[in-house]
């Protein structure tokens, strides 16, 4: 079952066995709850009252909306729950003028899948080297 939702504090641990499951080791419980209280947009797929997925996005409700964090534990990919909870904040964000979102690498066929486009101008600014080196072009 895919719900907007807001979080609780049990739902934030969750949510960082979740990050460990994927291998995302630099998230605490910590700035798990910081990102989330900060976004605007949070989608939850929830299976036997456990969070097997999730989705998180800021928006500035007009023009904007940046999409992050999509995340499945890895036994329940490849069943189209990281489809359905993009297509939910998409949906949300009928009105809105762009949706961006910055892919992990290995994964840009997945979101081309869900009718994301390369972008022509876009650009970034990684503070930390080692994702500068992964992420941007020389």
């Amino acid at each position: 079952m895919i719900s907007k939702t807001t979080l609780i504090s049990e739902d934030i641990q969750q949510l960082y066995k979740l990050y460990q499951d994927i291998g995302w080791f630099g998230h605490t419980p910590e700035n798990i709850g910081v990102i989330y209280n900060a976004s605007t947009h949070i989608f939850v797929a929830v299976h036997q009252q456990k969070i097997v997925g999730c989705a998180r996005a800021l928006s500035d409700g007009v023009f904007n909306a940046a999409i992050y964090d999509v995340i499945v534990h890895p036994r329940d990919q490849r069943q189209g729950i990281g489809k359905k909870l993009l297509h939910q904040l998409c949906d949300t964000f009928r009105s809105v003028s762009c949706i961006h979102l910055i892919s992990t690498i290995g994964h840009t066929d997945f979101y081309e899948s869900c009718g994301f486009k390369l972008l022509k101008t876009g650009m970034g600014i990684y503070q930390k080297e080692n994702l500068a080196e992964t992420y941007l072009y020389k």
